[in-house]
């Protein structure tokens, strides 16, 4: 599963041919998360609050790229790096 971007110690990743909802899964310091890439919500697992704020709003800034991966994770194309937080 590649990692999309990382920011702050959080790696992001995206599977191919994953399950619907589009999502992407997020780890953080032992924690992992399935986060919803729509509004960025919490759909499975658990982050340390703050973890979860930055992701939720890198998600949003950040929702047309990782629809644009999304469909390439689907059709078993290279997925492309997105900037993180801290504009990596």
């Amino acid at each position: 599963m590649p990692i999309i971007s990382s920011f702050f110690g959080i790696y992001v990743r995206m599977y191919f041919a994953d399950h619907a909802p589009p999502h992407i899964h997020v780890e953080y310091q032992g924690h992992e998360a399935v986060i919803a890439i729509a509004d960025g919500m919490l759909v499975q697992g658990d982050l340390p609050n703050r973890a979860l704020v930055l992701v939720r709003q890198w998600c949003l800034d950040h929702r047309s790229e990782l629809e644009q991966n999304w469909a390439r994770a689907q059709a078993l194309q290279p997925l492309s790096r997105i900037p993180g937080a801290d504009n990596d």
